[in-house]
């Protein structure tokens, strides 16, 4: 069975693990912080593969940033990285086949394949964590757009200029449904600035009133943004991942979807495949599992 070396790179850490091709870890998890600068990154990188790449048939990255349609180059600046990283040449660091994709892509093709939304042919992943990633699967196929960078989660959920989002835009889908929108949202309502989203989860476990609300008014905002992406793109299932997701009510959020929307019912589920799907779809998506449909 044909395996990859998978690298996931996000601004903060950066794992690595051995995939196969039915989307099982076979090595140790590795795990490295990620350095300052460009060159220490490269550093890493290099040091991985001259590890493991003797034992492997593709070299597989999942990262944070938009990826090109040819899977070789990110589209741009990603703001939680080294600002040379985009620039950099995958394809140099190996005598072996690289791959490059979005981690949320990875993790929602993770979930297509392994995961939660496997055996459906339309899918739409929602990663809840700091901020808000997006995977977006149609007819079986990864939806990149013309460019790679499709799956974006910065729509408009307002126009009031009030929340500044990390796209540089304000009230975007992310500055209200992730972990930090959440937190904003609490420190709206209870006038503490000091109030963090640990705080409301034990509240609403608590039985705390105005911590429910606050908790109410985020899923909302989540409702509110699935039902936009329901009508656009009828899809069979949303599969919700990332640290902010186990806090959601699927069964809820489902009926409230299917109570708004004006495409065929849909159901919202979460993700399956673990805290290594990006990994795990990187993998795949670069050994050619599930590509052909």
């Amino acid at each position: 069975m044909r395996r990859a070396l998978a690298i996931d790179v996000g601004g903060t850490k950066i794992y690595n693990t051995i995939v196969n091709e039915a989307g099982e870890i076979v090595g140790d998890v590795e795990k490295h912080y990620t350095p300052k600068t460009y060159n220490e990154i490269l550093t890493v990188f290099n040091e991985i593969i001259s590890k493991y790449e003797k034992d492997v048939d593709v070299i597989a990255f999942a990262t944070c940033g938009a990826v090109n349609n040819t899977n070789d180059r990110i589209l741009g600046s990603t703001g939680n990285i080294a600002k040379e990283y985009p620039k950099t040449n995958f394809k140099s660091l190996s005598n072996k086949p690289v791959y490059v994709e979005n981690d949320a892509n990875c993790a929602a093709w993770a979930e297509h394949i392994v995961g939660a939304s496997k055996g459906e042919a339309y899918s739409i992943m929602l990663t809840l964590g700091t901020g808000v990633g997006g995977g977006i699967i149609l007819d079986n196929k990864l939806y990149k757009g013309k460019s790679g960078a499709a799956g974006e989660m910065h729509f408009k959920m307002s126009r009031n200029e009030k929340r500044k989002c990390t796209c540089g835009s304000t009230d975007c889908f992310e500055a209200y449904t992730s972990g930090t929108g959440l937190r904003l949202t609490a420190v709206e309502i209870s006038k503490n600035p000091d109030i963090t989203t640990y705080d409301v989860i034990d509240g609403v476990k608590s039985g705390d009133s105005q911590m429910i609300e606050i908790f109410n008014i985020w899923q909302e905002d989540i409702i509110n943004g699935i039902i936009g992406l329901a009508d656009i793109f009828d899809p069979d299932v949303f599969v919700l991942s990332g640290s902010m997701a186990e806090f959601v009510d699927t069964e809820y959020v489902t009926g409230r979807v299917n109570s708004e929307i004006v495409t065929q019912p849909t159901r919202v589920v979460k993700a399956q495949a673990g805290n290594y799907s990006g990994m795990i779809g990187a993998g795949l998506l670069a050994l050619g599992v599930g590509i052909n449909g």
